[in-house]
């Protein structure tokens, strides 16, 4: 038997070629790869024995050789395959170890084209697709998670059809997820990203119970390892449903920094947000906007849960908390409670993601876009359209207020009044209704908005949204401007007195 190892990544690569020599394998390899295995005492063939072609060209040819690829991809059950071998003294190659050259790596350090392109691996992925291709005969291992459970079941006698299929598809989908990491890039760096195709890729999590609904498949993937490295399941599992409202909890908490910002999240949309001197404080202060949607909700803390906030978490049931961490007597007190879940980022603070698009599925396809962000000087540099303007404590509600709006379905409408969330009206098809909706839902539940500022991510397109705040005595007024009746809206809030500041910048969630 004869094994060919030709790997980037040499991690835990001598302990499994020193297993495959222990029960009979012939390694042959390649490069830095012949190298380190022969310093670690393994008796190994250089490649250019086999090819009897030295390597060229700067190690571009290596392993493109019939001898290599004929070793590799005759099949071992057909008599005209045998015959044609042994004519030309093609001998088998069993199996094969081969990652590739780190493209990833290279374009994260460095930005020399000349440099890139000589990390663009050739010989790996031709020799990946044909051992894959004739996976009956051969074994493909693109994963050094994988060498254990290879050399058991080599040694075993275990490595079926079905094992070697696994294995296949495996490396089917580590050359795609690599020529299409290259394709991005090159999109990227000269078609500025929207070129004729575009590949999304990404690494498999963990299934969920089911999807929206008990009827569908559901599982969440990742990009760069984000969720891999960061996200922990402390208590339970998290379902389809879950991980979208973890999603949208987290990027509105973990968008103000480091302050102790708590957000409460019901089917995608934030019923409940504050910022306090203390977390205790933030999620009592979040919770009385919507306590009644609170109930099965999802909250998001910026920080450590100790035993006191847990304490006060475990007076209503609340489905999911997604926290920075957990403190070791907080968790004993959720260990009780049977339906809870929870999960953290393992850190001080909440931690999201640096993905710079992002897509959504449409009927026979999908949308893709650069990703939406509230730069950190968006709210500063907003510009005072009215004669009066806001106070030190009015521009902070106000930021928060924007943030709030920007990260929540379209149409929306926030109200903030000592840094905490009092109302909110959101996914409505008229931007006043979601104003008058947001002020009702404050009243039923004896909330006063007066004094409260008021943000939307999208322009007021008429004066009736000023004229609903006055009569509610909002204090304060942020959004985007660019109306057609931009003057009018101006006009109203002057009328009224009221701080009216835009950004220029629409921030559409649909």
């Amino acid at each position: 038997m004869r094994a060919l190892i030709s790997v980037s990544d040499k991690q835990g690569i001598v302990e499994f070629a020193k297993k495959l020599q222990n029960i009979g394998f012939e390694i042959i390899s390649t490069g830095g790869t012949f190298k380190i295995l022969q310093d670690n005492g393994i008796k190994v063939i250089q490649i250019s024995e086999v090819t009897k072609f030295p390597e060229m060209f700067d190690g571009r040819i290596k392993t493109l050789n019939p001898f290599i690829h004929g070793g590799i991809l005759y099949k071992r059950d057909d008599i005209s395959h045998l015959e044609t071998a042994k004519l030309h003294d093609i001998k088998a190659i069993d199996l094969v170890c081969v990652n590739l050259y780190p493209f990833k790596e290279t374009i994260n350090k460095s930005d020399d084209f000349d440099e890139i392109i000589e990390n663009i691996d050739i010989g790996g992925p031709a020799m990946v697709r044909s051992a894959a291709k004739n996976f009956k005969d051969v074994l493909i291992v693109t994963d050094a998670n994988d060498y254990d459970s290879v050399y058991e079941a080599i040694k075993d006698n275990k490595d079926t059809l079905e094992f070697r299929r696994d294995l296949m598809i495996k490396a089917y989908e580590h050359t795609a997820s690599y020529d299409a990491m290259i394709a991005n890039y090159m999109n990227e760096r000269f078609n500025d990203s929207f070129a004729n195709k575009t590949f999304i890729v990404g690494k498999k999590v963990f299934d969920t119970r089911y999807g929206e609904n008990p009827h569908q498949k559901g599982a969440l993937y990742e990009f760069e390892d984000f969720f891999t490295n960061n996200f922990k399941q402390l208590k339970a599992d998290a379902s389809f449903n879950n991980l979208t409202d973890i999603d949208a909890s987290v990027k509105i908490a973990s968008s103000f920094g480091d302050e102790n910002a708590v957000c409460i999240v019901k089917h995608g949309n934030p019923c409940g947000f504050s910022i306090k001197d203390t977390l205790h404080d933030s999620y009592i202060e979040a919770l009385k906007c919507d306590p009644i949607s609170a109930f099965g909700g999802v909250v998001a803390v910026n920080g450590i849960v100790d035993k006191a906030l847990a304490k006060k978490m475990s007076e209503i049931f609340l489905e999911v908390i997604v926290a920075a961490n957990f403190e070791k007597e907080a968790l004993e007190i959720f260990a009780n409670k049977k339906r809870v879940k929870l999960f953290s980022f393992g850190s001080d603070r909440l931690k999201i993601s640096s993905d710079r698009y992002n897509f959504k599925h449409i009927n026979g396809g999908f949308v893709f876009q650069t990703k939406d962000s509230i730069k950190d000087d968006e709210v500063l540099n907003a510009k005072c359209q009215t004669t009066k303007k806001a106070t030190k404590e009015q521009l902070k509600d106000l930021e928060i207020a924007y943030k709030l709006a920007a990260l929540t379905k379209s149409n929306c409408v926030t109200y903030v009044k000592n840094s905490t969330l009092v109302a909110i009206g959101m996914g409505m098809t008229s931007r006043v209704d979601a104003a008058k909706c947001a002020l009702k839902k404050a009243q039923s539940l004896d909330l006063d908005v007066s004094g409260s500022v008021m943000a939307s991510e999208a322009f007021f397109p008429f004066r009736d949204s000023i004229d609903a705040a006055a009569s509610a005595k909002i204090s304060a007024i942020i959004e985007p401007g660019g109306s057609i009746r931009d003057d009018e809206v101006i006009e109203a809030a002057n009328e009224y007195n009221i701080p009216l500041y835009f950004t220029f910048v629409r921030h559409f969630l649909h």
